[in-house]
């Protein structure tokens, strides 16, 4: 299991250094320079191509970004933000918390909703109940994210005024935004777990355990969810990553001072070294939590587990 961790923390390193690649890429790529996007278009041009050497724009693509990582390998540095000149970290970690939260709250809530109300409509099959949160759950996994937050805005918050619109003074700043993150995975869970669970209760196995007098409780909880989560916990780590991409839209949208905003900002700015360490921050965190859900995924699946600790 050792090596298998070490092996999959390994395959993490060309993933992560891919999508900093990329992301250099595209924004060295993008019409504009540093220098005019800083100083403005009506400083002298000599100040702008001053400030573009100061940066390193004069010198080769490949150049820059070999020496973008060896300031993050030898010295970790990530550079200063060409908007505000300070590190880039520095303003980062001070935004990652509200998107963080965000993401957590949205992926536990959507995790929550959407297993059991999946279980439920599986158990339940053909009833009312299975019809019911089978059409909501395709209803809310078609309407935009976008728009589901405006309307939950326009009837929370300036109809009824329970909850604030925008912000992060309090806890039910969040409360919105992640109803809003939450919707769209819930939907996608759950019609994922009822179709895992509808497959598993079919199994002989599972026909065995009621025919030796098992209770409905015991056939479910007990042999049928263990098996038919295992490809539910794969979709989760996905869902994650997608709750991380997907705060950039609902944060833009309520106005919440986060990452996802502060990627928006940056990436307007053709802010490089902005953009490419919030980049990096995501697909470490993106690629440790799936390395957790591969880990979990072998810890309930005993065939793959033997595998690992052989």
């Amino acid at each position: 299991m050792y090596r298998y961790v070490l092996r999959r923390l390994l395959l993490t390193i060309p993933v992560i250094l891919g999508a900093i690649f990329l992301v250099f890429t595209i924004m060295s790529l993008t019409p504009g320079d540093p220098g005019t996007l800083i100083l403005g278009m009506t400083a002298d041009k000599e100040d702008i191509e001053a400030l573009n050497r100061e940066l390193g724009y004069d010198k080769p693509f490949l150049v820059r970004f070999f020496n973008y990582l060896a300031d993050i390998i030898f010295r970790f540095d990530f550079g200063d933000s060409y908007r505000t000149r300070t590190p880039v970290f520095q303003e980062i970690f001070q935004r990652f918390p509200n998107t963080f939260y965000l993401a957590v709250g949205s992926m536990a809530l959507s995790s929550i909703l959407g297993i059991s109300l999946g279980i439920l409509s599986a158990v339940r099959q053909y009833s009312f109940i299975d019809t019911f949160f089978t059409v909501m759950a395709m209803f809310f996994a078609a309407i935009p994210g976008f728009w589901l937050g405006l309307m939950l805005m326009l009837v929370f918050s300036l109809r009824l005024g329970w909850l604030p619109s925008s912000g992060v003074d309090s806890w039910r700043c969040f409360i919105l935004p992640t109803a809003t993150l939450s919707a769209g995975g819930a939907a996608g869970l759950m019609r994922l777990t009822r179709s895992t669970m509808l497959e598993t209760i079919r199994q002989d196995y599972i026909r065995t355990a009621r025919a030796k007098g098992a209770s409905e409780t015991t056939v479910i909880w007990k042999h049928a969810l263990k098996n038919a989560l295992l490809p539910v916990i794969t979709s989760m780590g996905m869902s994650f990553g997608a709750s991380l991409g997907g705060a950039i839209i609902i944060e833009t949208v309520f106005g919440m001072p986060g990452l996802g905003t502060y990627i928006v900002t940056s990436i307007r700015q053709k802010d490089v070294p902005a953009v490419s360490a919030a980049t990096l921050l995501l697909s470490v965190l993106f690629c440790l939590i799936m390395l957790v859900v591969d880990l979990l995924y072998a810890f309930l699946n005993p065939r793959i587990k033997a595998r690992y600790t052989s």
